[in-house]
C-alpha cells in the first residue's frame, strides 16, 4: 500500500527520465482487472507522444509527470500499484508503458488493478487537485498550518492523521509510526492535544517520512511494494509499532497491542503511548531496539 515514502521513491526512481521525449504510450494487455486510463487510447498518445518530460513531481500519493505543453500525466498506484523503470515483477499485471527516445521504458504495474493513469491539462489538473480535496503535503506543511488543519477536529488524532483533505501523504502504516515516535496515544481526540503535544508530532512526522524515504519505503510480508528498479525497500527493518502486536516495544519492552480505528489497524505501545503520559516524551530517532 504504497503511502508517501513509497511513492517518493518511486518519483525519485524515474527522475532520469526528465529532459527524454515520449515515444510511445501505451495501455498494455492485460488478463486482469482493467485499471483505469483517461482519456481514451488515441486522444492519451496524440497528447503525450513526441512531448518532453520537463519534471517528474508528487501529489499526495501520486506521481505527476510533467510534460512540455503544460499536460500533466498522474500515476496513482492507490493499493499495490507500482512505478518502474526495470522489468516488473510479473507480466500478467502490467497495465501501462511508456517508451522515451533513449530507448527506456517506464511501466505501470498494479496486482489489484485498483490505481489509475491520467492525463490532466493544466486547467484540468488545477480544478482537480485544487478545490480543497487534497491537503498541503505532509513534507511540505508548516507546523503552524498543521496543527490549525487538525486540532479543531473531534476525531481521534490516528484517523485524522489519514485524511488527505487536511495533510496528505500519510497513510495508515506510517500514521501508527508516526504516533509512537511522538509517544502519543492514537485514540486521544485532536481537540485534546495541547501544544508542545503538536511540536512532537510535527516533529515526529518529518523524521518518520523522511527517514522512511531515505530507506525507500517499507517492503511489508506480501512483497507487493517495489522500488523504481523493482528492489524491496529497507524501513520495514526500521518499523517501532506497525505489524508488531504482541512483540517488545524497542523503548520500555511492553507488548505491542493491536486495535482497530476507523475500520483500520492501528498498532502502539500502551505504556510509552499511555494517557498523560506525553507530557515529557520526546521524539526519538534510528534503529529500534531489538
Amino acid at each position: 500500500m504504497p503511502e508517501l515514502p513509497e511513492v517518493e521513491t518511486m518519483r525519485r526512481g524515474i527522475l532520469s527520465i526528465v529532459g527524454k521525449r515520449i515515444t510511445a504510450a501505451e495501455r498494455v494487455p492485460c488478463p486482469r482487472k482493467p485499471i483505469l486510463v483517461a482519456p481514451g487510447p488515441a486522444a492519451f498518445r496524440k497528447r503525450t507522444v513526441g512531448r518532453k518530460v520537463t519534471a517528474v513531481d508528487r501529489l499526495g500519493k501520486r506521481v505527476v509527470v510533467r510534460l512540455e505543453g503544460g499536460d500533466s500525466i498522474i500515476l496513482e498506484p492507490r493499493m499495490t500499484g507500482l512505478v518502474l523503470l526495470a522489468d516488473p515483477p510479473t507480466t500478467e499485471h502490467l497495465r501501462f508503458r511508456f517508451e522515451f527516445d533513449d530507448g527506456r521504458n517506464v511501466y505501470y504495474w498494479d496486482r489489484r488493478g485498483l490505481g489509475s493513469v491520467r492525463l490532466y491539462s493544466e486547467k484540468e489538473l488545477a480544478q482537480r487537485y485544487d478545490d480543497g480535496t487534497l491537503g498541503p503535503d505532509a513534507l511540505a506543511v508548516e507546523r503552524a498550518a498543521f496543527e490549525t488543519r487538525l486540532k479543531p477536529s473531534r476525531r481521534e488524532i490516528k484517523v485524522a492523521l489519514l485524511d488527505q483533505r487536511a495533510v496528505a501523504g500519510i497513510g495508515n502504516l506510517y500514521a501508527s509510526e508516526i504516533l509512537h515516535a511522538a509517544f502519543i496515544d492514537p485514540r486521544r481526540r485532536c481537540t485534546r492535544l495541547k501544544s508542545d503535544d503538536w511540536d512532537r508530532l510535527f516533529a515526529a512526522m518529518r523524521d518518520v517520512l523522511l527517514t522512511a524515504v531515505k530507506y525507500e519505503g517499507s517492503t511489508l510480508s506480501d512483497g507487493t511494494y517495489r522500488n523504481a528498479l523493482n528492489k524491496a525497500g529497507g524501513y520495514q527493518n526500521q518499523h517501532r509499532v506497525y505489524d508488531r502486536e504482541k512483540s517488545p516495544c524497542g523503548t520500555c519492552t511492553t507488548p505491542i497491542v493491536r486495535i482497530v480505528q476507523a475500520q483500520r489497524a492501528t498498532f502502539y505501545c500502551p505504556t510509552c503511548q499511555g494517557r498523560g503520559k506525553q507530557s515529557f516524551a520526546k521524539p526519538i530517532s534510528g534503529k529500534r531496539k531489538k
